[in-house]
Order: C-alpha cells, then sequence, then structure tokens
C-alpha cells in the first residue's frame, strides 16, 4: 500500500496498492473512463457523468460494486459503493455510511475534456462545479443545495399546474430561506477559488494577462462585460431574494417556471477585462480551466488539510506541451494522481519511470 505523510490529528490519506502517478493508458472504449468515475465516485462521492443508480450497473448484471482502500501510514480504510435494485449502498469498513459522512475523507478533483465548458459555457456548470467542490468542503453546502433543487421543483410544478398564489407565495417563504444561504455560500466560496485562479492565471500566462472572476446573485442586473464579485450576507441576500420573487411573480407566471434565485445566479470570468466564454481564445480557455483545477486542489488542501486526489481523464491531448507540464509539475508535487490516456507519447521517459503504468 501507499504511504503518506501527515500528523495524528490530521491524517492524509491516500488510495493504497498505487503509488503517487498511475497511467492508464489503452485505445478509446476499453473503459479507462470509467475506472477515473469509480475512483471518484469512492472519494468525492459524486461523478462527472451524473449516472442514475441503474445507470452504473452493467446490462444484464444484477448489481454493481466498488471497492478502494486508503492509508494514512497508521491505519487503513475500505470505501465500498453498491448498487443493487436501483439503490446506492456505501460503506466505510464494512459498515453502512452516508455519503455526507465520507465527503472529505479523501477529496478529488476531476479534470475531464468537458470541463473546458468551465470556461466557454453559460453559468450552469460553473454553479455544478462549484456545488461539487463546496460539497467536500462542507457537509451543510450539499445540504443546503439539495433543500434547494426540492425547493425550486416544487415551485416549478406549481407554475407549470397554475396553482393558486397563496401556495407560490409559502414556496417562496422556502426559496428564500434556504436559496439566501446557498447564494451565500457559494459567494463566499468562489471569491476564494477566484483568488487562487487568479493566481495559477498568472503563473501559466508567465505575467501577461490578468483572470477576474464574478459572481452576480440573481437579484442584480447582469452586465456580461463587466467584473463585479458579489458576497452579500445572510441577512441581505434573503431581503434581495424575498423582494425580487415578489416583484417578478408575474413574470414566473407568465413563463410557468422560476426565474429567481441561485439557479440563476451569473459566474463569470474576464481575462484583461473582457468575459472569457465570449471573447476568449481557446487557448486562454485551457489556461482558465487549468487554473480552475489546480485553485480546486489548492482550496481543498488549505481548507481541509489534505491533499486530494488529482483525477485526469484523456485531457493531455487538450492541453498543449507548456500547460502539460505546468498541470504535471503541479501533480507531481506529491499529490496521488491518475491519468487516463490513449498513448505515452505525451509523457517524459524521466515520468513514466516513476509511474505506474496499467495497460488496457
Amino acid at each position: 500500500s501507499a504511504r503518506t505523510e501527515g500528523s495524528s490529528k490530521n491524517p492524509r490519506f491516500e488510495l493504497g496498492g498505487l503509488g503517487p502517478l498511475t497511467v492508464f493508458v489503452g485505445p478509446n472504449a476499453v473503459g479507462k473512463t470509467n475506472i477515473i468515475e469509480g475512483i471518484q465516485l469512492l472519494t468525492a462521492q459524486a461523478s462527472f457523468r451524473n449516472p442514475t443508480a441503474a445507470q452504473m450497473v452493467r446490462q444484464g448484471a444484477p448489481f454493481a460494486r466498488l471497492d478502494s482502500w486508503a492509508t494514512d501510514g497508521s491505519r487503513e480504510l475500505q470505501f465500498t459503493l453498491q448498487v443493487v435494485d436501483g439503490k446506492k449502498k456505501r460503506l466505510l469498513n464494512g459498515k453502512p455510511k452516508r455519503a455526507a459522512d465520507l465527503r472529505g475523507i479523501v477529496p478529488s478533483v476531476a479534470f475531464t475534456p468537458d470541463d473546458l465548458e468551465l470556461a466557454r459555457s453559460a453559468s450552469a456548470p460553473r454553479r455544478d462545479a462549484l456545488d461539487v467542490l463546496g460539497a467536500q468542503l462542507s457537509a451543510n453546502h450539499h445540504r443546503i443545495r439539495s433543500d434547494y433543487e426540492k425547493a425550486l421543483r416544487g415551485k416549478n410544478r406549481l407554475l407549470r399546474d397554475e396553482a393558486p398564489d397563496d401556495l407560490v407565495a409559502s414556496m417562496d417563504e422556502i426559496m428564500v430561506m434556504v436559496g439566501a444561504q446557498l447564494t451565500c455560500y457559494r459567494a463566499a466560496l468562489f471569491a476564494r477559488l477566484a483568488k487562487a485562479m487568479a493566481g495559477f492565471y498568472d503563473q501559466i500566462s508567465s505575467g501577461k494577462e490578468r483572470l477576474e472572476a464574478s459572481y452576480v446573485p440573481s437579484w442584480l442586473p447582469h452586465d456580461p462585460d463587466r467584473p463585479g464579485l458579489v458576497t452579500p450576507t445572510r441577512d441581505e441576500a434573503r431581503q434581495c431574494l424575498e423582494t425580487a420573487l415578489s416583484a417578478r411573480r408575474g413574470e414566473e407566471r407568465a413563463r410557468r417556471r422560476s426565474v429567481v434565485g441561485p439557479h440563476a445566479d451569473h459566474l463569470d470570468f474576464f481575462i484583461d477585462g473582457r468575459n472569457a466564454a465570449v471573447y476568449g481564445s481557446q487557448g486562454q480557455h485551457r489556461s482558465l480551466v487549468l487554473a480552475f483545477k489546480l485553485a480546486e486542489t489548492s482550496l481543498i488542501e488549505d481548507m481541509l488539510d489534505q491533499k486530494p486526489v488529482l483525477l485526469l481523464d484523456d485531457v493531455m491531448g487538450e492541453l498543449d506541451a507548456d500547460r502539460r507540464r505546468a498541470l504535471l509539475a503541479f501533480a507531481l508535487d506529491d499529490l496521488q494522481t491518475f491519468i487516463t490516456t490513449t498513448g505515452l507519447s505525451y509523457f517524459s521517459d524521466d515520468l513514466l519511470s516513476r509511474a505506474d503504468v496499467v495497460r488496457l
């Protein structure tokens, strides 16, 4: 089993049986991404594919099971995920646990080709990525997001069904209570992430470009050409959200869906003052997402005193040589890293000599 340094108070776990760098190499469609997804399901307790429980079971098989072992050098933990009859069951050393009990013990950061949408698209992927990070850092973050999504689905049903005003108003009270808290959690976390990202982007661009971030709650006007990092207090968020819901109730009735709340908050990135999603080049997009992922790992270590597992799924071909070197240099600085690739030409002989290369 692998061993890693750590204090007895804040042990640092690594997945056992493998060294700091593991490279899975093989042609397409042999299951390399399934391995990365499995590791993420056992660490972050989430998957970048967002599968249903039924989709996690091989066609024709009665169940699915994932196991991993982690050690901090003095004790070992076994994580198990079972999927039977469309239900997930999580175990730690054979004892049933909730996902919330397991997040953060061995956190992880995944980087896939789809993550380039973090730079190119609208705000939804960025909100989702922020929530996956927040859930590993705080059980409250995940719980509040789940409560808000339930309230949002309930309100949208009422609006579609043209329910009476008093029912919609009662649901708005719940939206205000949990929505304000979710916005505050996200905005505060995004401010820390953005600060770390700016430092990494400065390194990646050799100081030639400046990265800024913007978080604009749904109750404020959104200008996609102007950065604005808003971090409201909970009382401010409640008051503003309540006022906005009341003011836009007619619009929500007309659209038959909720238009105010953290599901509509805007998260943008700006390079030298210009919106990266609109004006950024492919190279700038890749640098931005690389900075995002490096900032995630840095934040996890700072807030949990635990180095995350880094999962790189087929991204070597998406990065040029300079960005690959920057990523691998960071990864090899005491991070346990798993990489999938269709070929080994992206890696130096020296790096491969230190890696566990698994051919599929």
